[in-house]
């Protein structure tokens, strides 16, 4: 979300006689704690997110006084696996990442601590190189989609989940608990800050491959190669049209009770979301933004400032 919002905040301070909205990283989690530390003018705004806002942040947002919580989709994103753009063209699936990532996997009927050390070990198809890989850390809302299309659909692939359930009694969430825990002996590493670390990381080791936004990656192509994805390349095409499997839904969270407060909030979220910024022929969709097909929607949401409804 950090690319599309100050893409907007620039171009509504220069459409609007408001200033420039002032956006800041520091990864979905965060964002949205910090929109949930109270109301007044000394308090967050907006929350971007890459991933939907969860029951603990409503509930830490209720204790703060924050009791109405607009949620605003403004489209759809992909997650890219990409390595130096002069290294080897990879080819993965979900079961590849896990058996590269995974503390403990199946290999040969039984679950065993991961004994891989470079992808030809993994897939014979890959070319010998150590297994380096950059990923998100446990606050970006990039980690939740990791987890669940890439992590946690690759444990399922190589029978791993169904070899953790039938080990603890046939608890499925354990298993998938388990499946979830990734190696921590150098090969698998939390970056905690923005792409740009990942990248940076990338840059000095030449054998690592990060885990990136499809649009940091279609602004990095010059730095960057991208792997494919059960055989398809991620693009905006292949996103809009479902073929891309690990793509996620983007959000940012607004603090009803600053609507008519803050000047401009209002006009900001609207102008974020209208036809000329996050339509199919708006800005956003040249960094690579899937423009959502029910953003009219949106639109009627946030012009009649509707709070978001119970998640259950």
């Amino acid at each position: 979300m950090l690319p599309y919002a100050t893409i907007v905040a620039e171009a509504f301070g220069e459409n609007f006689d408001f200033p420039s909205p002032v956006v800041e990283g520091g990864g979905s989690g965060a964002g949205r704690q910090k929109l949930c530390q109270g109301v007044g003018e000394s308090t967050v705004d907006i929350a971007n997110s890459s991933s939907r806002i969860s029951q603990s942040d409503i509930d830490l947002c209720a204790q703060n006084g924050v009791t109405e919580i607009m949620e605003v989709r403004i489209g759809y994103d992909g997650i890219v696996f990409a390595s130096d753009v002069n290294g080897q063209e990879f080819a993965f699936t979900p079961a590849d990442i896990y058996n590269a990532l995974g503390r403990n996997i199946l290999k040969d009927g039984a679950i065993v601590a991961n004994p891989n050390t470079s992808w030809e070990q993994v897939n014979p198809a890959f070319q010998p190189q150590n297994i380096l890989v950059f990923v998100p850390g446990t606050k970006h809302g990039t980690r939740e989609v990791f987890d669940d299309k890439v992590i946690i659909a690759g444990c399922e692939a190589t029978g791993a989940m169904e070899a953790f359930a039938a080990a603890n009694g046939g608890d499925e969430d354990r298993a998938e608990e388990l499946c979830m825990e990734l190696r921590t002996d150098g090969r698998s590493i939390d970056i905690d800050g923005d792409y740009t670390e990942t990248l940076a990381r990338v840059d000095a080791d030449k054998n690592g491959i990060g885990v990136f936004g499809l649009s940091f990656y279609q602004n990095n192509t010059d730095k960057l190669r991208v792997a494919t994805m059960n055989g398809v390349v991620p693009t905006v095409d292949s996103i809009a049209g479902g073929e891309y499997p690990i793509s996620r839904p983007l959000y940012f969270y607004v603090k009803n009770a600053h609507l008519g407060v803050i000047p401009g909030l209002k006009e900001f979220v609207e102008f974020f979301v209208s036809d000329d910024i996050a339509g199919p022929d708006g800005p956003l969709a040249a960094y690579g933004l899937v423009s959502d097909p029910e953003l009219a929607a949106t639109q009627a949401a946030v012009a009649a400032e509707t709070p978001m409804a119970p998640l259950n």
